[in-house]
């Protein structure tokens, strides 16, 4: 792929490359959402708090597994959740989807890339802490906006069946979603 990036898991097993399209219209946000640091720590990461997780959204047709999609698993911190996409080799995260591949939205963890720089400025923060307030979300628009518009174009191009995390043919994940029980989820969150 003529200047896309290439990503891997931490160990190497898992790679692939991010075209240059999904770089150039991909959104890079931080989320503090305790969800996301669940999903961290369920998979033996370091806690990130206080400190946000670090997100690339892109289009999923624009990713491209090169190595290791067998290693691709995915699970559920709840039963309506987003799916959270691992390499099952190491256990690094990988990347976020919605349940159906009808809504093309994937978030991938910007530590898959070996220079994080490359994807541009960080734009939106999201579910900002705030002492004795709601979490707020900084940059929400640009965030909301860059998530609408490739939604849209792949929705319309068809480009929305090209991705790694369905099934071309049935629309169902590529691995069957674990679901983390209620049991392992309290252990999570603080």
């Amino acid at each position: 792929m003529a200047n896309g990036l290439v990503f891997s898991c931490n160990c190497g097993a898992l790679r692939g490359e991010i075209a240059a399209q999904g770089i150039k219209t991909g959104t890079r946000v931080v989320c503090y959402c305790a969800d996301c640091r669940a999903n961290e720590l369920y998979h033996g990461q370091p806690d990130p708090a206080p400190d946000p997780v670090d997100l690339f959204q892109l289009a999923p047709d624009t990713i491209t597994i090169t190595q290791g999609a067998e290693h691709l698993k995915a699970l559920r911190l709840g039963p309506r959740g987003p799916l959270r996409w691992y390499a099952s080799c190491c256990g690094t995260p990988f990347a976020n989807t919605l349940a159906k591949p009808g809504l093309p939205f994937a978030g991938m963890r910007s530590d898959l890339f070996q220079d994080k720089s490359a994807l541009g400025k960080i734009r939106a923060k999201a579910f900002v802490p705030a002492a004795g307030k709601q979490a707020r979300t900084k940059g929400g628009g640009a965030m909301a906006w860059g998530i609408l518009s490739r939604m849209i174009t792949a929705r319309l191009s068809g480009r929305w069946k090209d991705t790694p995390f369905f099934d071309a043919v049935t629309s169902k994940p590529v691995s069957e979603p674990q679901l983390v029980s209620k049991a392992e989820r309290a252990k999570l969150y603080p």
